[in-house]
């Protein structure tokens, strides 16, 4: 993730409305683009988020769930492989089109909406509630606004209901964080020493970035740290029940053709995935 561009620290704060329009503009410009590059996965999506979420939130055939910011759809389908139905919303219209493509022969088990989580009156709208569990795939760090989703998921689920997501990681790989590898050259050979330098971590903050090299446009990432990212959900009845940062398993270690940028995500956590479970609705 290349940083392009910082705005000031801020303490205790987990909203940015004033970036709302812009974050689906930007998503809706360079949404095709992104899902060309990565619609059919890569080893974070193989290795990482999906086999981890799939284990938080441990689907059972006829379950019901709810995807938020689904993209393109990636996710969605694999749960529907599983015998859940899912019921899918992104903000990004063009987004929801190719899901919707990429979907053919899943009309039974998914049905699409184009929902910004950020509003309230339409997660309350959405059909097919209370869920058994809801889920959303990298999506909170890219959305400028996360507490009317908090607020709206104690009615969106069943009650024991389970909410995971996964975000990139708010300490490891998140603005201003920098990687570095040392090569030592010893009588028993080669020694590599990966380390990384950490910013400011503990103010929320927004800032221009890419996901993927070559990215037509930076799109905007949201910092928030991870004791303010499960407040917002907790103060709303959530209890944390796992808390995962997976890692590359030695197979795809042994297979991957990384660069160092990549071999570094082999020694610290890329991802973080966790599971909130609403005990009291």
């Amino acid at each position: 993730m290349a940083k392009v561009e910082t705005a000031m620290h801020e303490s205790n704060r987990i909203d940015f409305p004033e970036y709302l329009d812009e974050a689906v503009e930007i998503w809706n410009e360079i949404s095709e683009w992104w899902d060309d590059r990565i619609g059919d996965g890569n080893e974070a999506q193989n290795y990482l988020i999906e086999p981890t979420q799939e284990k938080l939130l441990n689907l059972q055939p006829g379950d019901h769930v709810l995807d938020i910011a689904c993209g393109a759809g990636r996710f969605t389908r694999r749960m529907a492989d599983q015998g859940v139905h899912v019921t899918a919303l992104d903000h990004s219209r063009k987004f929801i089109r190719r899901a919707k493509e990429r979907a053919y022969g899943y009309e039974d088990r998914i049905d699409f909406h184009v929902v910004n989580a950020a509003n309230r009156e339409a997660l309350a709208a959405i059909p097919g509630s209370p869920f058994d569990a809801a889920v959303c795939t990298m999506g909170l760090m890219d959305m400028a606004v996360i507490t009317p989703l908090a607020e709206s998921l104690p009615q969106l689920l069943k009650p024991r209901g389970k909410f995971v997501f996964s975000v990139t990681h708010p300490v490891f790989n998140s603005n201003g964080t920098r990687n570095s590898m040392e090569r030592e050259f010893t009588e028993n050979g080669v020694v590599e020493d990966f380390r990384v330098s950490v910013p400011p971590y503990s103010d929320a903050c927004t800032y221009l970035g890419v996901g993927i090299n070559g990215q037509p446009r930076a799109h905007r990432y949201f910092h928030r740290p991870i004791s303010d990212l499960l407040r917002v959900f907790m103060q709303q009845g959530f209890a944390l029940t796992v808390l995962e940062e997976p890692r590359f398993p030695p197979k795809a270690q042994e297979e991957s053709s990384s660069t160092m940028s990549g071999q570094f995500w082999w020694h610290f956590p890329l991802i973080l995935v966790a599971r909130l479970e609403m005990l009291d609705n």
